[in-house]
């Protein structure tokens, strides 16, 4: 894991960002590096430190993401 993936998203960050589908909060998952909208039911990749937040690029989340 390089330096990037294993460091934290910035908290100042994360209080802006918002889900592109659902306008809703996002949860940062450090382990699976992405951040994970609730009431969209999507989980946005961090890629080299950076959320891709692009609706074609996130993964729907399944029964063990809750």
């Amino acid at each position: 894991m390089s330096n990037a993936e294993s460091a934290d998203l910035d908290p100042r960050l994360l209080e802006i960002l918002v889900c592109p589908h659902s306008r809703g909060p996002l949860r940062y998952d450090r382990e699976k590096q992405e951040l994970v909208s609730e009431q969209a039911g999507l989980a946005y990749p961090i890629r080299d430190g950076v959320p891709v937040l692009l609706i074609d690029e996130a993964r729907a989340l399944g029964p063990d993401d809750q």
